[in-house]
């Protein structure tokens, strides 16, 4: 079942990295076979621009930059109400 997204929402973004150090909100940390590099998640917090028919999602971060995501991608989800109070100063602002 495909999640409805419309224009003005806020979503959640799993975002899978590797670095030499990972940053303070990094989850799921795990090192490399010699530790050279580690792999982690990161929750990225952006707002639906637009809805296009074939199922692409375009996406906007606080600092504007644009992200084109497919709408059954597993690593978008809706914001818990938790999220959605306590973090809300991490989400673009409404349009």
């Amino acid at each position: 079942m495909l999640k409805r997204f419309k224009p003005g929402d806020v979503v959640v973004f799993k975002k899978y990295k590797r670095s030499t150090s990972p940053g303070p909100r990094a989850r799921n940390i795990e090192a490399s076979k010699r530790g050279e590099e580690y792999s982690y998640v990161v929750d990225k917090f952006w707002m639906v621009v637009n809805v296009d028919e074939n199922g692409a999602l375009h996406l906007e971060t606080r600092r504007g930059k644009k992200h084109c995501v497919e709408i059954s991608d597993p690593c978008l989800r809706k914001p818990t109400v938790w999220e959605r109070i306590a973090l809300r100063h991490k989400f673009p602002p409404a349009a």
